[in-house]
């Protein structure tokens, strides 16, 4: 797998920060030729991901790439990180229900189901750094 073209790389602030990276998020989907529905798996991804950024990583960024197989697929790759205190267990934090706010518990897990590969990185006082891929059908 390759990276094609250049990265776009959106800082993650505040909640507009996170309104950019979805709408950034969606025009490189389209601009690869995701149909609608996945355009919206991917924006739903990001806007999770970036979302916890502002909430429990203080500050980050997220960072979009078009991708090409071997095989000639083409793809999109977005790296959320931030700098927050990080994940002492990320198998906790990836079970359904589980929260360390007040919320659902449904932002990792859920954008696991939503995107084809999803990896994540953490431990405490080193932020957590998640890369997520969606290959075009």
């Amino acid at each position: 797998m390759t990276n094609k073209g250049r990265a776009k790389v959106v800082a993650i602030n505040t909640e507009a920060d996170v309104i950019i990276a979805r709408q950034e998020g969606r025009q490189l989907a389209q601009q690869l030729g995701f149909k609608a529905v996945d355009q919206a798996r991917i924006t739903t991804a990001i806007s999770e991901l970036a979302r916890n950024v502002v909430v429990y990583g203080v500050r980050g960024s997220v960072t979009l790439r078009e991708l090409q197989s071997p095989e000639g697929r083409t793809g999109i790759e977005i790296q959320v990180d931030d700098e927050g205190p990080g994940i002492a267990d990320i198998d906790l934090a990836m079970g359904q229900g589980y929260s360390s706010s007040k919320g659902l518990g449904a932002g990792l897990p859920g954008t696991q189901r939503l995107m084809d590969e999803f990896e994540i990185r953490s431990a405490p006082g080193e932020g957590v750094h998640v890369t997520i891929r969606k290959w075009r059908q």
